[in-house]
């Protein structure tokens, strides 16, 4: 299977999905789910997703679909389409599966993953995060992580539009 063949099946919807969450919790897997829009990937995000991978043994990240982002964000967002964000994350080494979701939150795809740990960064409370009684029902955990100073898509995009 060629580097490529090896990322892109990290990128998981629908039965694939399933199964291999199905597979992780046979094998006790501890399961962090975290989500976000990931546009333009940053030093943040790395610090972000990285200290989050290692809260457990298996990294699931819900990314919104780019409907989604355009949405939350505005019409000039995304700057990458949801492939390319998917592919960018799914290439990461401590990134289990990525998983694309259309809806303005991620609480379906919780529903459906039922992670040990949800993760959100510190921009966000505990009692703010979109599936946190889903999590906590069953006896899970919602950590919110620091986040890097310095570091924001927003800021990025206005930076690159503005020719800075």
């Amino acid at each position: 299977m060629s580097t490529h063949e090896s990322v892109s099946a990290k990128i998981l919807a629908g039965d694939s999905l399933e199964r291999e969450i199905a597979r992780w919790k046979f094998f006790r897997k501890k399961i962090v789910f975290t989500n976000g829009c990931f546009d333009l990937l940053h030093l943040g995000h790395i610090e972000y997703l990285g200290k989050a991978a290692d809260m457990g043994d298996v990294l699931i990240i819900g990314l919104n679909s780019d409907g989604s982002v355009r949405r939350l964000k505005g019409s000039n967002r995304p700057v990458n389409n949801q492939e390319q964000r998917a592919m960018l994350l799914a290439s990461l080494s401590f990134v289990s599966a990525v998983a694309i979701f259309d809806e303005d939150t991620p609480l379906n795809l919780i529903s459906k993953v039922q992670p040990d740990i949800l993760v959100k960064g510190g921009d966000y409370r505990p009692d703010e995060v979109a599936g946190a009684d889903i999590v906590l029902a069953k006896g899970g955990e919602v950590r919110i992580i620091e986040l890097t100073p310095g570091y924001s898509t927003t800021e990025m995009e206005k930076r690159i539009r503005q020719g800075k």
